[in-house]
């Protein structure tokens, strides 16, 4: 048998004695196809020749790289080397890596050509091959890297990213090159770990910049926040943990854009990844992230309420890539805020009350009633949710004339298709302020959330449809984010509209409407001397009674018989009515210039089993006036309150230092609370973690612990739920300082 030959690895460099080494003895058409196969280069042996560089390690320098490009809370693991730290950076800004070498660098022999590769199959074509060589020139906006200092066989190096480079996990080699009299040598280094290059706010030239650094603080480095909901005179603040620093967070983040398909020439543009992540996380299209459910029924998957935070929703899809089960509008709009913080994108999640679901484009709400009075609930496709959350986030709109950038709205939930995709924006709110709908991204839809005519049609003698009443204030109520940095709500009303019923809001009321399809005039039916006003609630805890007030006034001289019914019903918070719970009809005389009320009394029996998620109900009423066929036909709603979580743990926290949480509050029922539990969370105080309790008599008042042990120094925030089979989402949350 031959001698052994050793084969070296593709793409490394062969001196002259590994060359007669491997070469000897075979025949010439072999050797041709070796150095074929191997790629390599022979070095001739000249006094000049040093020993061949090359690359020994490369260190990313993390914790110095990362605090100043906001990357530092990432907590991300890689599948094949577990918890080992990996370097995010953000895009326009440059960092330092420190490379050690067999030797020491010189930059008369050798050149250092640095490599970055995106995606499957990285091509120049595509820019996601992309390589330079090390060089003294810094050129603007463009890739590059220059020496920072050398000491010995290190050489620490500085490298420049482009403000619109790709959003994605690059891979990082070395190209040595050797230059030797006319032959060159080529040896790469394929470092195990990827660079992690985001969006950039801080940077001016980035298309996501924000000049407001205290605001970046929560658009984009807050984990926790509020997302409001409730009616537009009962909100109640929702705590979130955003969690976009968590583990797989960012995985799952990119794992979406390669999911969409987007070209890669829109990798870097947040206008194109906006648009596809609204459609990537709800499922209908193309199995994306979340399943939206609004029937009430929760078999196979998680009510949306009983959800804290969107990480373990993320996490889940990341491992199963399986849509999750089960989400609404809140648990979209915080699973898209964390995305995009996580990329980089500022956002924020926004709730709209008496939010307006335009159907057929008209930019209008219409609501359809027979001669009588009585809703037409077939017609009636068109609907007002108590509430509807999105998101808006932080760009310009290169896209679009100047003036339309900043925020824009966007939102995940699928309600309508957009290009025949459930997907909706980015809107620039400037626009939709304006009523100027006709630039992208769907403008009328969300005109009408926020400011469309609710239009009451009613059926003429003749058969035909006419309006006879018009509401222009009652949509688009009470806008609500929270402030930046601190536990308040915001109202961001003035953002998407002027003040109602000035000239600038019909202005633009008038502008929209001319995209759409709404026109009426008022068909005015009969007389009209009598005024009715439907009383709105102070606020009711659940397990309470309460009365439904109409307020009568007549306004003339002649007495007035009147007739007519009030209801109740338990209601879904997109304005859908569920259970009927209680209607009285009433008839009476109201003498000219008196006033007088009509109450319809409520028990907790009449509704404690008919109550759906969250604890809302629709009133309504009807009345008719006899004498002159005057028609008064009005809704309202509101949410029952439910009781307050208590917590009690101290306000300062020792890092690595284990306390117990003390939960506790009092069921406000006539009845037992079931299959009870705790879901507890708080980014760097306590994983995720699921607390079975036992059953809650009725009045009792319910006390529980578990033990938290704070990981990491700052201001955190813990954030508390129970549930149960009768009482959903009671929550809580508290503001911790860990110190050492």
């Amino acid at each position: 048998m031959g001698q052994r030959r050793s084969k070296p690895i593709v793409g490394d460099t062969i001196t002259r004695e590994v060359y007669h080494r491997n070469h000897v003895g075979l025949a010439p058409a072999r050797r041709a196809n070796y150095i074929a196969t191997y790629g390599t280069r022979v070095l001739e042996p000249t006094t000049r020749n040093k020993e061949a560089l090359r690359v020994e390690s490369v260190t990313f320098n993390i914790k110095e790289n990362t605090p100043n490009h906001h990357t530092s809370e990432f907590d991300i693991t890689q599948p094949d080397q577990g918890r080992t730290p990996q370097l995010v950076v953000r895009r326009g800004q440059p960092f330092d890596i420190t490379l050690t070498f067999n030797r020491p660098y010189d930059k008369n022999e050798d050149d250092l050509r640095l490599v970055f590769q995106a995606g499957k199959e990285p091509l120049p074509s595509k820019q996601t091959h992309i390589e330079f060589v090390l060089s003294d020139v810094d050129l603007p906006k463009q890739w590059g890297a220059k020496v920072a200092e050398q000491d010995r066989n290190t050489l620490r190096v500085t490298i420049f990213t482009p403000p619109n480079c790709y959003v994605a996990k690059w891979a990082f080699k070395i190209d040595v090159v050797k230059k030797a009299d006319q032959s060159t040598a080529i040896y790469r280094y394929t470092h195990k770990e990827p660079i992690y290059i985001l969006f950039n706010p801080w940077c001016k030239d980035d298309q996501v910049y924000n000049e407001d650094s205290e605001a970046l603080k929560e658009y984009v480095l807050n984990e926790t926040g509020r997302i409001y909901a409730g009616t537009h005179n009962n909100i109640a603040p929702k705590p979130w943990n955003f969690g976009q620093f968590e583990d797989h967070v960012l995985e799952c983040s990119l794992l979406l854009l390669d999911i969409a398909g987007l070209n890669w020439t829109v990798r870097g543009n947040a206008v194109s990844i906006i648009r596809k992540l609204t459609a990537l996380v709800n499922a209908p299209d193309d199995g994306g992230v979340l399943v939206g459910n609004w029937s009430g029924d929760y078999k196979g998957g998680k009510p949306p309420l009983s959800w804290t935070g969107s990480a373990p929703i993320l996490e889940e899809f990341y491992r199963t890539k399986m849509p999750v089960k089960f989400g609404q509008c809140w648990v979209f709009s915080g699973v898209l805020t964390t995305i995009c913080r996580a990329l980089g994108i500022p956002a924020r999640s926004v709730t709209n009350f008496s939010s307006a679901h335009d159907t057929d484009g008209s930019v209008s709400i219409d609501i359809y009633f027979n001669s009588d009075g009585f809703i037409e609930e077939k017609r009636n496709v068109d609907s007002v949710w108590n509430f509807h959350v999105w998101n808006e986030v932080w760009m310009s709109r290169p896209d679009l004339p100047a003036g339309y950038g900043g925020w824009q709205a966007a939102d995940a939930t699928p309600q309508e298709t957009s290009d025949g995709v459930y997907c909706c924006g980015p809107a620039s709110m400037t626009a939709i302020k304006d009523g100027e709908l006709g630039l992208p991204y769907d403008g009328p839809f969300i005109f009408a959330e926020v400011n469309a005519d609710k239009v009451y049609w009613v059926t003429k003698p003749d058969g035909s449809m006419a309006t006879y009443h018009v509401e222009q204030k009652s949509i688009g109520l009470n806008i609500s984010t929270k402030l930046p940095l601190r536990d308040e709500r915001e109202d961001i009303t003035t953002e998407y509209k002027y003040p109602e019923g000035t000239q600038e809001e019909r202005t633009a009321v008038l502008r929209a409407n001319q995209t759409g399809s709404s026109r009426h005039d008022i068909y005015v039916i009969g007389a009209s001397d009598m005024e009715f006003e439907l009383v709105e609630q102070d606020d009711v805890f659940v397990g309470e009674s309460f009365d439904v007030i109409l307020k009568i006034t007549n306004t003339g001289t002649e007495e007035r018989y009147i007739h007519g019914r009030l209801g109740a019903r338990t209601m879904y918070y997109t304005g859908v009515s569920a259970d009927k719970v209680r209607t009285d009809t009433f008839q009476m005389f109201v003498q000219g210039g008196r006033a007088t009320e009509q109450r319809m009394k409520v028990n907790y029996k009449d509704y404690s089993s008919k109550l759906k998620d969250m604890c809302m109900l629709k009133l309504t009423a009807m009345a008719k006036v006899q004498d002159t066929e005057q028609i008064f036909t009005t809704q309202g709603d509101f949410r029952l309150c439910k009781p307050d979580l208590t917590l009690k743990i101290p306000d300062e926290l020792k890092v690595k230092k284990s306390y117990d949480v003390e939960v506790s509050f009092t069921n406000p029922l006539a009845d037992t609370l079931t299959n009870c539990y705790l879901e507890v969370e708080g980014p760097h105080l306590l994983k995720r973690h699921k607390y079975p309790q036992r059953s809650v008599k009725p009045k009792q008042t319910f006390v529980t612990k578990f033990e938290m042990t704070p990981s990491t120094l700052g201001e955190r925030e813990l954030v508390v739920i129970f549930n149960s089979d009768q009482l959903l989402d009671i929550n809580t949350t508290q503001v911790v300082n860990v110190v050492n």
